[in-house]
Formats: structure tokens, C-alpha cells, sequence
């Protein structure tokens, strides 16, 4: 039996309130909505859950609260053969929510932390056996940034590669940049993370993560693609898959596991992108974050249908 990727995912679990409308309200209307739906989100959780489709064995650290969000959450990750022992219930708060509008092919999203924001780095380093002996280990920003330090350093002891999502953005040290191996940004990210505006050049973006310390810097740009590179190498450019598109939610959650994946199975980058940009590009094409989300037989179909010419 081939023994799978270890990969541990720290970070936000929620479960997502959607609100399907035809456009987005302007400042104090009031809009009739076309249809409502709840789904289990975070982008912690929907990037474990992601990466357990895609054949991974996947950790789950995270807090929920003590409510019926909470129990929804653990038991869908469980469903997803997620691993929930490291799961803090915490009695004091309520479970995180993100309100989500999805309009106009795309969406905009509230998020009410909650508990996510009691993970803390005492629990982390409780853990560090679990962290030192994953393959990845993948982060997001919906959680305590000194969280996210710490298990940063934990990882970066015994050189194990991180992966960070940057969302939502957050000013990050010289000093954290550094030790992750792979930061994930989007344009509006990489512009809040360099000050500059979303209109500047992609060089003049990548050569300023550099400056601040970025190892391997990757943008997801949606439909103009993945910008992708390093300070010693060269920019590359992998263009989007063309799909019908129906809820971009989770896109960039799916993207980032499956980069993990990939990663973890001893891909080239190159190779590990151009997985990733397949698996989110199918992510789109169903509605909601982690009902969206392909299993690594569908992915493999989908590339195999694009190599042979069936796809764009």
C-alpha cells in the first residue's frame, strides 16, 4: 500500500452563510436574494478538506465553539477522513461565520472569527510532534497572526516546508517571510503585503515580496492565471483553465491544497502548479466552497482531457 503525504493544515474552521443574488447592493439598499445556503467553510477547513479529496492524510489543528456550528464543523471534517484530535472546543465563544454574497460571478465575504480567534501558540506547541512530522504544513491568516508565528517556527526547526495563504492580508515580518518556504497570495494580497497598488507591474510586485524576505512567491491572478517565482529564478506564468464558472468561493482554498499535495508528494513546482491551477479550476464549476472541491480521480481526468486537447 503506497503510504500517503502527511500534510497538517492550522487555521480557521466556520461554516458559510451564502446568499445567491443578481447584483451586489449599493450602500443602504435592500436586495431580494435569489436563493440562501449554509456550508461548512473557514479556509483552514476548507483546505483540509481538500487536501484529504485530493489523497492526502490530513491534520486538522483548530478551535470551534461549543454550539451547533461547532458540532457541524467536526463532523463534517470527520466525514472528510480529516483527523479532528487536535481540535480545541472552547465553551467561551461561538464558532466563526462568513457571511458570503456570491453575485455577478464572483463574491464578497464577511468573516465573524469567533473561536478562531482563540487558537493560540500555547496550543500549537503543545503540538509540535504532529508539525515535525508532516510533510507541509499550510497556514491562512483567519487565525491569531502570533498563532501563526509559532507554528511557523515549530516548522521551520526541522525545516519541514510551509506554505501561507495570505488572506485575508496582514502586514507579516521580514523575519516570518523568511522562514515560509511558499507564500499564496492574490493580487488584491500581494498589493496590501507590498503597499503598493493593485495596477503596478507583477515584477515590480514580486521584486518587493523579495526585498521583504519572500522565498518562493505564487499569485493566483483567477482568470489571468498563477504568476509564480523566486529571487533566484526567473518569473514564470501558467495561464487559467477555462471552465464555466458558477461559484468561485473555495477556489483559492482548493488551489492551495492542492499545491500542498503536490508538494508533498515530491512534485517540481511547476509541476505542483499546474495541479493546483486544475483542481481549482474545477472547484469553480459547483456551487459552494467544499461541495466544489474535486477528488484526485477527477482531477487526474480533467488534466488528462486537457492534455489531450479536449480542454483549453
Amino acid at each position: 500500500m503506497v503510504q500517503r503525504s502527511k500534510i497538517t493544515v492550522i487555521g480557521s474552521a466556520n461554516i458559510d452563510l451564502v446568499t445567491e443574488t443578481n447584483r451586489y447592493p449599493k450602500l443602504g439598499e435592500t436586495l431580494l436574494g435569489n436563493k440562501f445556503h449554509q456550508f461548512p467553510g473557514g479556509k483552514g477547513a476548507n483546505q483540509a478538506v481538500a487536501a484529504s479529496r485530493l489523497g492526502a492524510e490530513v491534520t486538522f489543528i483548530g478551535c470551534v465553539g461549543q454550539d451547533d456550528y461547532g458540532k457541524q464543523v467536526i463532523d463534517n471534517l470527520t466525514n472528510e477522513s480529516v483527523n479532528v484530535n487536535h481540535v480545541i472546543v472552547n465553551s467561551s465563544v461561538e464558532t466563526g461565520i462568513a457571511n458570503i454574497t456570491v453575485a455577478e460571478d464572483d463574491n464578497a465575504i464577511i468573516v465573524v472569527p469567533g473561536a478562531n480567534s482563540m487558537l493560540a501558540p500555547e496550543h500549537i506547541k503543545s503540538l509540535e510532534e504532529i508539525i515535525h512530522t508532516s510533510d507541509v504544513v499550510v497556514l491562512q491568516l483567519e487565525i491569531p497572526i502570533e498563532t501563526v508565528e509559532a507554528a511557523v517556527n515549530i516548522a521551520y526547526q526541522k525545516k519541514i516546508p510551509v506554505i501561507l495563504n495570505p488572506a485575508p492580508a496582514a502586514k507579516l515580518s521580514e523575519d516570518l517571510l523568511n522562514k515560509i518556504t511558499y507564500i499564496t497570495p492574490n493580487e488584491s494580497e500581494i498589493a496590501f503585503l507590498t503597499s503598493e497598488s493593485e495596477e503596478a507591474s507583477i515584477e515590480s510586485l514580486f521584486a518587493n515580496m523579495y526585498n521583504h524576505g519572500s522565498n518562493y512567491v505564487i499569485m493566483t491572478c483567477g482568470e489571468r492565471g498563477v504568476f509564480y517565482g523566486n529571487p533566484t529564478n526567473n518569473l514564470q506564468h501558467v495561464k487559467a483553465c477555462l471552465v464555466e464558472t458558477i461559484d468561485t468561493t473555495g477556489a483559492g482554498d482548493t488551489f492551495n491544497a492542492a499545491f500542498a499535495v503536490s508538494i508533498a508528494t515530491g512534485k517540481s513546482i511547476a509541476d505542483a502548479i499546474d495541479y493546483a491551477n486544475s483542481a481549482a479550476a474545477l472547484s469553480v464549476t459547483k456551487l459552494g466552497a467544499q461541495t466544489g472541491m474535486p477528488t484526485c480521480k477527477e482531477v487526474d481526468i480533467f488534466i488528462s482531457n486537457k492534455e489531450k486537447g479536449k480542454l483549453q
